[in-house]
């Protein structure tokens, strides 16, 4: 991946990037380092921080720190941004892309799972973004980007509470965005459709399912870089996602809502 003009915006700069293990998360610490720009990387997984923390070190003399936290913990953020703290680093780019999603008829799902997705899409983004922004607000420079979906302009039955917790963030970040733009701080919400990721596997959604035209991770977090530093406070990755989402908007929000559910329907419904 080599450097851009919007990664480089950040060089020489701390960015802290949550769920920077795999997917969207790992192809943002991957063009972020590429631009200079120095990273506190937090997932669960500690082994696979490390791996790509000592390999953007090498590749691109950065500096990287490692934090493993499983931000379904309520006292997680706190650990991390004392984390921060005690490094004496300023964070000038939050980018809050952790979280998952759950697949299947919501009655029949396991409850624990459903609030610690709550817990992680929302609650996690809210007390991160709270934490990390009065600093932003001082020092009048600061970028946070808040990884929401496509999943978040409709309700989706069979992810039900995965689209709720992702239009919530929706929300957040664009009325963030016009709190703060007097502080010279930007706010951007990033909504990806089908991307290249760990996201069907644990959300249990079937592989053979899998929509055509999924995206690289390394586009999508390219689009987000982008339309952060150029100041949007939203912005659907792909073309085609983006057309989706705006013909849904003219649509009768019903027809909408019942086509999502006839393409989503697990296969033990398709014949009821």
């Amino acid at each position: 991946m080599g450097s851009s003009s919007e990664s480089s915006r950040w060089h020489n700069k701390w960015a802290l990037i949550t769920g920077a293990s795999a997917g969207i998360g790992r192809a943002f610490a991957e063009l972020l380092a590429a631009g200079g720009a120095n990273l506190v990387l937090t997932a669960r997984r500690l082994e696979r921080l490390e791996e790509l923390a000592a390999r953007l070190r090498s590749s691109h003399g950065i500096q990287a720190e490692c934090f493993p936290a499983d931000l379904q913990d309520p006292e997680a953020p706190e650990q991390l941004f004392a984390f921060t703290r005690e490094k004496g680093i300023a964070i000038e780019l939050l980018i809050n892309n952790a979280g998952y999603g759950v697949y299947g008829e919501f009655q029949g799902s396991d409850l624990k799972r459903q609030l610690g997705m709550v817990q992680l899409n929302c609650s996690a983004v809210v007390h991160l973004t709270h934490l990390f922004l009065p600093g932003m607000i001082q020092r009048k420079s600061g970028d946070i980007l808040i990884v929401a979906s496509t999943a978040a302009y409709q309700p989706v039955a069979y992810i039900a509470t995965y689209a709720a917790t992702k239009g919530f963030d929706l929300l957040f970040a664009e009325a963030l965005a016009e709190e703060v733009k007097r502080h010279n701080v930007r706010v951007c919400a990033l909504s990806p459709g089908p991307t290249t990721s760990e996201f069907q596997q644990v959300s249990g959604y079937p592989l053979e399912d899998s929509p055509k035209g999924i995206e690289s991770a390394e586009k999508v977090a390219r689009t987000g870089l982008a339309a952060l530093a150029a100041g949007k406070h939203s912005v659907i990755s792909g073309f085609k996602n983006e057309m989706s989402v705006q013909a849904q908007r003219i649509a009768p929000r019903r027809l909408v809502t019942g086509a999502a559910e006839k393409m989503l329907r697990p296969q033990h419904l398709r014949k009821v």
